[in-house]
């Protein structure tokens, strides 16, 4: 529900915020993922992009690389664990280390309470949820060798209100968050810093199907009369991930164009 396309703003001036940062970037084919991809590149980090969509995932680092960036794409099924080994191995051979882990990969399925079955619940755990902790107990020993690590996990605004008719949604997403601040409070003392991001309705092929009308009323839901792009997601990871936010760990950062201020 909450995933983008990669495209980054018209004239943006690079400022090379995340120079000597080696990022793995999890749904890095497509949507928000995407967009994390093209702009880490972009400020200065060497990315690898983790996607199951190997054609997807490998033109989104040939572009990255025709705009002068450094990246790779690696396979990976973020809720397997030899998968997720393969792909921190992958980064130290190819770049020596890891000092970012952008958990983004996610889906997305509606269901009430009585409507989700056992078998949708159970897939939307293992790729919002346990995928997640598997990402950060895969790349924390590498983190914690950089001495200066961040880990930003992708959650919803959804992990954070409520909403009828999307209870394994909400499960996995609010799941996230108080992950991300245990974590945040397990490592403080290792160089590595944890926080949450909640997107609220962002323009993603996942909601391509919506009608005139449901387009109208999410807008008109939304203070800001729009809904957001993955780019603007992605400038959060940017801070949060840069040395700029070397204060800030356990928080929660929501780019929802005011919705919840309600």
């Amino acid at each position: 529900m909450l995933n983008c396309a990669p495209m980054g703003k018209k004239g943006d001036a690079m400022t090379g915020r995340l120079d000597g940062k080696i990022a793995l970037i999890t749904g890095g084919a497509s949507g928000i993922g995407a967009a994390h991809v093209a702009l880490f590149a972009a400020e200065g980090a060497k990315v690898i992009c983790g996607d199951v969509q190997h054609e997807l995932g490998q033109a989104v680092v040939d572009q990255a690389k025709a705009n002068g960036g450094d990246a790779v794409f690696v396979p990976l099924d973020v809720t397997g664990e030899a998968s997720w080994q393969n792909a921190i191995n992958m980064a130290v051979t190819i770049y020596g280390g890891l000092t970012t882990l952008v958990n983004n990969a996610g889906i997305y399925h509606p269901g009430g309470i009585e409507e989700e079955t056992r078998e949708g619940w159970d897939k939307m755990v293992a790729v919002n949820q346990t995928a997640v902790w598997l990402g950060m107990k895969a790349a924390l020993p590498e983190l914690k060798k950089s001495g200066n690590a961040a880990i930003v996990n992708i959650s919803s605004l959804f992990g954070i209100i409520g909403s009828p008719g999307s209870i394994s949604y909400h499960a996995t997403k609010g799941a996230v968050r108080i992950m991300s601040k245990s974590a945040a409070l397990e490592y403080v003392n290792d160089g590595v810093r944890v926080n949450s991001i909640h997107p609220g309705q962002i323009e993603t092929p996942i909601i391509g199907d919506l009608t005139p009308e449901s387009d109208a009323a999410i807008k008109a839901a939304i203070p800001m009369g729009e809904m957001g792009q993955p780019i603007d997601v992605a400038h959060g990871s940017l801070y949060l991930c840069s040395d700029d936010a070397r204060y800030v760990t356990g928080i929660e950062l929501v780019i929802d164009g005011g919705w919840s201020a309600y």
